[in-house]
């Protein structure tokens, strides 16, 4: 089995879920070249980073086209440098 080992103080985002078909609530399917890119993805691997913030399993927020996009096994991925994202999205109990 073949992995994606991200080196040199990049993270690795999955963002398979960008290419899903969406639909508004009336039933009209917005094609793929009209949805807005979504900034907001699942840290699923990143290189050794001393102090990182966030950590495999955490969802983020990262800068608009920024990092490089690839498909691996059927999988699409955003390889972005750690400095690229700019917050860790944190569940939060209602008061």
């Amino acid at each position: 089995m073949n992995e994606l080992h991200p080196i040199n103080q990049n993270i690795l985002l999955d963002i398979s879920d960008d290419n899903k078909e969406k639909k508004t609530a009336s039933g009209i399917i917005i094609p793929e070249t009209a949805q807005t890119k979504q900034d907001i993805a699942k840290v699923v691997a990143m290189s050794n980073i001393e102090n990182a913030e966030i950590a495999v399993g955490d969802t983020v927020m990262y800068k608009g086209f920024s990092g490089t996009e690839t498909e691996f096994e059927g999988k699409k991925y955003l390889l972005i440098q750690y400095e690229e994202i700019m917050a860790k999205i944190v569940e939060t109990e209602e008061i």
